[in-house]
C-alpha cells in the first residue's frame, strides 16, 4: 500500500509540474511576481542565514581546532577543514534543509490558505492557469536567487571562523588564513552551487505541491506545511548522496 501511494503521489506530482511549468499568460504579471517573489523568499532569508553561518562557521573552527590536537596533522589543517567542510556540505545541503523549514512551510502555507479559501478554484474558473500563475513564479525565484544565498553563507561562515581566531587564542589568524588558502579547488566552490539549485527545484515544487491539494481546512494546512518539509529534507539528503557520486567521482 505504502509503494502504490507514493506512486501515486509521484505520477500526480509529476502531473502537477506539467501544468506548472507552462508558457505564463502574461509576462509582464508573471516577472512581477517573480521579483516579489524574490524579495519575499530569498532576501527576507538573508538575516536567517548570516546568523547561522556565523556561528557555525564558529563551531567547526573550535571543534576542529580542540580535536586535531596531533602533532602530525599540520597547524593550518584547521582552516583547511573548515573551508572544506562549509563548501561541501554546509553551504549547500545543510542550508538548504534548514531553508526548507522557513521558505517550504511558508509557500506550502500560503497556497493550502488559497485553495481552502477557495482563491484558487476562482483563478480556475475565470481560465486562470493557477499552477502556472501562483507556483512558477515562487520556483523560478527561489532557483535563481538560491546561489547568493550560497555565497552569504560561505562568506559568512569563514567570517564566523575568524572571529574564533581573531578573538580567542586557539588558533592565530594568520594560521587559519593559510588554511583556508592551501589546496584549494575551485570545483568545491561550483559543486555546490550546482546541488543548490538541485535543491531549491525540490524545496519549492515540493511545498508548492503539498500546499495546492490541501482538502479540508485550517488544521489541513499545517499538516501540509509538515508534511512539504520532511518530504522536502528527505528527498535533499537523497538527492544529496547521488548529486555528490555523479559530481565528485
Amino acid at each position: 500500500m505504502v509503494l502504490v501511494k507514493s506512486l501515486e503521489q509521484l505520477g500526480k506530482y509529476t502531473l502537477f509540474l506539467c501544468k506548472t511549468f507552462s508558457i505564463p499568460d502574461k509576462w509582464r504579471t508573471f516577472f512581477k511576481r517573480t521579483v516579489q517573489e524574490i524579495i519575499k523568499l530569498g532576501v527576507d532569508s538573508i538575516p536567517l542565514v548570516i546568523v547561522i553561518s556565523l556561528f557555525i562557521g564558529a563551531v567547526i573552527t573550535i571543534q576542529m581546532q580542540l580535536n586535531v590536537t596531533s602533532p602530525i596533522i599540520p597547524a593550518y589543517s584547521v582552516g583547511l577543514a573548515t573551508r572544506d567542510i562549509v563548501l561541501l556540505e554546509f553551504s549547500n545541503s545543510i542550508l538548504c534543509l534548514i531553508l526548507a523549514g522557513k521558505v517550504g512551510s511558508n509557500i506550502a502555507s500560503e497556497i493550502g490558505t488559497m485553495r481552502v479559501t477557495e482563491q484558487i478554484d476562482a483563478l480556475d474558473i475565470m481560465g486562470v492557469n493557477s499552477a502556472n500563475f501562483l507556483v512558477l513564479p515562487k520556483i523560478v525565484a527561489f532557483v535563481i536567487f538560491m546561489p547568493v544565498l550560497v555565497v552569504f553563507c560561505i562568506g559568512t561562515s569563514f567570517v564566523g571562523g575568524w572571529g574564533v581566531a581573531a578573538f580567542t587564542d586557539l588558533i592565530s589568524v594568520s594560521r587559519y588564513v593559510y588554511g583556508m588558502q592551501a589546496f584549494f579547488q575551485e570545483w568545491y566552490v561550483w559543486y555546490g552551487l550546482i546541488k543548490s539549485l538541485f535543491f531549491a527545484f525540490i524545496i519549492s515544487s515540493v511545498a508548492s505541491f503539498f500546499g495546492y491539494y490541501v482538502k479540508g481546512g485550517a488544521l489541513e494546512v499545517g499538516k501540509a506545511s509538515t508534511n512539504a518539509v520532511v518530504s522536502s529534507s528527505i528527498l535533499i539528503l537523497l538527492f544529496d548522496v547521488v548529486l555528490t557520486k555523479l559530481l565528485l567521482q
